[in-house]
């Protein structure tokens, strides 16, 4: 294992409304969408089609990625690229793409926690092709796509999984990747010198599966003298095993030329400014801070930063005075629960940081249990509220003067009830206290009611 090197080219689909060269609307919910009804002309490839400008919002969304894993933008011009391949799930007999032999990437030149990023480059979806049925469905056809690609600093399955996961959550942060996507990769393995490409790989646990397949079988051929092949070969999920495509190509069988249809772009140099002063502070960065500055442990640090919505409320309850730890705990155990429960992102609710403090202080002065205070949390969803003013419109009644002029209301309201009751109907004395309760709307103590009944009526 000690010479195997692993590098990365990772896709992820943009947040766009439409697809990068054409008016169809992005979804990438599966099952949502009938098979071949996103689609136009332009994105199924018919001849005498033409593109539209690329969409601005995934220009941009490409920008933030790639200053986000530092990579420099390139000062040259971008140029969209034509990489041809014979597939099905191709209709123009092309990609889209920035990248290839005469082009430059938007971004290069990056790191990402310690793995070193060659390029980010922006490209369009092929359509999803079943091999097995010869279906191609083209509503994913022009969808915007981001891809990574790393240099081969990967060690181990374990290495790519962990990275994989913090690259996510990262990009989270400024909402450009759609989460109901996915994303894919192409993992690229070599453990005597030649590399071999794995192709389409869309889960963490197979890509992990994958690596460590592949990299036992080019260690097998070695030991027997074989002489690993240069190769592009696909993961069969089922059997954990990878499977031979085809001999792998090199650039120059892609043919790639630039796209007559398709604009030139320059960077602009002030939205590029405006891009990275509006991105967020990285996750591994905030849990560090948050180690340091509140003084909590690391692993619910990570925790809070896992996601920047969560990261940024537990700080506004911060700013209410809130003890750290206390805090800490009530978000990412209490607030998640209740989130996970109702499977609720903190975006889809609306929770009041002000309220959750307020619920809290109740907690530090003992205003209110624990287990009393989980049970209002449970309220939150969808809408929170002021804890101490609900607190008292549902506090129990048990003061006897209150207690005792209701009760005298309800006996004067119910003659009848009065009479059966001193006529001997026991029955009567419950009607009686239920009418305390519904008076009260359920506060009234109970036994307390019961005792003042009794006492009137005699």
């Amino acid at each position: 294992m000690s010479n195997v090197k692993i590098g990365l080219e990772v896709h992820g689909y943009l947040v766009t409304k439409e697809k990068l060269f054409c008016r169809c609307p992005t979804n990438y919910k599966k099952g949502n969408t009938k098979p071949n009804t996103n689609i136009c002309p332009i994105c199924c490839g018919y001849p005498g089609s033409k593109p539209m400008l690329p969409n601005e919002e995934a220009i941009k969304e490409s920008i933030a990625i790639a200053l986000m894993l530092e990579c420099k933008l390139s000062e040259k011009a971008l140029i969209w690229q034509r990489k041809h391949y014979d597939w099905p799930d191709l209709p123009k007999g092309y990609q889209d793409t920035i990248s290839g032999s005469y082009s430059v990437p938007v971004g290069s030149g990056g790191e990402f926690l310690g793995i070193r990023i060659r390029e980010v480059h922006l490209e369009e979806d092929p359509a999803a092709w079943n091999p097995d049925t010869g279906e191609v469905d083209y509503n994913r056809c022009g969808l915007p796509l981001v891809e990574i690609v790393t240099e081969p600093d990967f060690k181990s399955s374990k290495e790519v999984r962990e990275w994989l996961k913090k690259l996510i959550i990262t990009l989270g942060y400024i909402k450009a990747l759609e989460k109901d996507a996915g994303i894919k990769a192409d993992v690229n393995i070599s453990t005597s010198g030649e590399r071999v490409e794995i192709k389409n790989i869309n889960s963490l646990n197979s890509i992990m599966k994958a690596v460590e397949y592949e990299t036992a079988r080019q260690e097998a051929e070695t030991k027997k003298g074989n002489t690993v092949k240069r190769e592009t070969r696909a993961f069969d999920e089922a059997n954990g095993i990878t499977i031979l495509m085809r001999e792998k190509e090199q650039a120059e069988d892609y043919r790639f030329i630039p796209d007559p249809d398709l604009p030139i772009m320059l960077h602009d140099k002030n939205l590029a400014a405006k891009i990275e002063k509006e991105l967020p502070e990285l996750p591994h960065a905030k849990t560090n801070r948050f180690v340091k500055q509140h003084k909590i442990e690391t692993d619910t640090a990570e925790v809070l930063s896992q996601n920047r919505a969560i990261s940024e409320f537990y700080e506004q309850v911060l700013n209410f005075g809130i003890d750290k730890k206390l805090a800490s705990y009530w978000v990412t155990i209490e607030l998640l629960r209740i989130l996970n429960w109702n499977k609720k992102q903190l975006e889809d609710v609306s929770i009041n940081p002000g309220h959750f403090s307020e619920l809290l202080k109740m907690i530090e002065k003992k205003e209110i249990t624990e287990t009393a205070a989980k049970k209002l949390l449970n309220r939150f969803i969808p809408k929170s509220f002021n804890p101490k003013e609900k607190l008292k419109e549902t506090a129990r009644i048990e003061d006897k003067e209150e207690l005792e002029k209701i009760c005298v209301d309800i006996l004067k309201n119910n003659p009848k009830a009065v009479q059966d009751f001193k006529s001997g109907e026991k029955k009567a004395l419950d009607f009686l206290l239920g009418q305390v309760m519904a008076a009260t709307k359920g506060r009234a103590d109970s036994r307390i009611a019961r005792e003042i009944l009794l006492k009137l009526l005699k």
